[in-house]
């Protein structure tokens, strides 16, 4: 029972890891971006419009390509959300908490229009779902290793090495020492040469991009190509949001704090006896562990516990 418990943690981690990796690679540049359910959403319904018409092109002789195409065209899709995101946060400065919410509702109907258009072909969709996941056939013959670590999609893996990657390129390159500073204090950096301007368009898109992966991954892999409500994913991208709090901001940490809330939010399906009102309540227990985790962090206020300091603010060059 524990082995199947884990193993669905970590297979439903995936949403939570895309999401978290893109927000936090988006706050590091001072943009606290609240449009994540509306990028994942849009993500998801782009990703799976262009399988449809992938499969209806070429059919399902090229697994590859019904991979790797709906992942570019949703990455490219969560990105032109990034940038919409930054022309009116980073160009025109406008209140980035309002509109990020206005970036999920929009994205949220965007999404819900675009799914609407193959509704009735989502079983088209779900012959490819087959290609995203069980990435390692050989995961039945090792035993509870094999279950836990090697009978995932590919998806799961890329969640992974992407969140690796932001932690290294965050702390270990110049590109991210430059990141880092024009989310503490644009001005400064600004001083320093750096294009603060740059920086948070780039971050915005790059962590858009990424966290609309997160909806493709719950679509294909996790939900088997089938999409009956386009709400349900406000719901993981929420959680994506709380993630990044939880994790402290760390893309690496949040691999392990994916499959903590994977493992929340599927508890109750392996506790039985429970009413509806008690399984609501302990999916909510994520965001409670992350209202604790947030209180125990400003009480310590110790800097590597803290957001970006100019995280939420917009930056007025004139002010400098």
């Amino acid at each position: 029972m524990f082995v199947k418990f884990l193993t669905s943690a970590i297979r439903i981690s995936a949403i939570f890891l895309f999401g978290s990796t893109g927000e936090i690679i988006t706050e590091k540049s001072g943009h606290l971006n609240l449009g994540v359910p509306g990028v994942m959403s849009v993500g998801a319904a782009v990703g799976c419009l262009s399988e449809y018409y992938l499969i209806k092109s070429i059919g399902t002789s090229v697994p590859f390509l019904l991979v790797l195409v709906p992942l570019i065209v949703t990455f490219l899709a969560g990105a032109a959300m990034g940038a919409l995101y930054s022309f009116l946060t980073v160009t025109l400065r406008a209140n980035q908490n309002v509109t990020g919410l206005a970036m999920t509702t929009f994205g949220v109907g965007l999404a819900g229009h675009l799914i609407n258009l193959i509704k009735a072909k989502m079983a088209v969709i779900a012959r490819a779902s087959k290609y995203y996941t069980n990435l390692f056939p050989v995961d039945d013959k090792l035993g509870w290793f094999g279950e836990i670590f090697l009978s995932h999609g590919i998806l799961v893996y890329l969640a992974i090495i992407v969140a690796v990657a932001a932690q290294l390129i965050l702390n270990r390159t110049r590109i991210g020492l430059h990141l880092r500073a024009v989310g503490e204090n644009p001005a400064t950096a600004d001083a320093a040469g750096i294009n603060v301007s740059r920086y948070k368009y780039l971050a915005t898109c790059i962590g858009c991009g990424i966290s609309g992966l997160g909806g493709l991954f719950c679509i294909m892999d996790y939900m088997g190509g089938n999409w009956d409500d386009v709400h349900f994913l406000e719901g993981f991208g929420w959680l994506s949001i709380a993630l990044v709090i939880f994790t402290l901001w760390r893309p690496a940490l949040a691999i392990l704090g994916s499959i903590i809330f994977g493992g929340l939010y599927i508890a109750s399906s392996y506790i039985s006896g429970i009413t509806f009102a008690q399984i609501e309540l302990i999916k909510a227990l994520p965001y409670v562990v992350t209202i604790i985790v947030l209180i125990v962090t400003s009480i310590l206020n110790s800097k590597e516990t803290q957001p970006p300091a100019s995280l939420g603010l917009n930056y007025f060059r004139e002010e400098r």
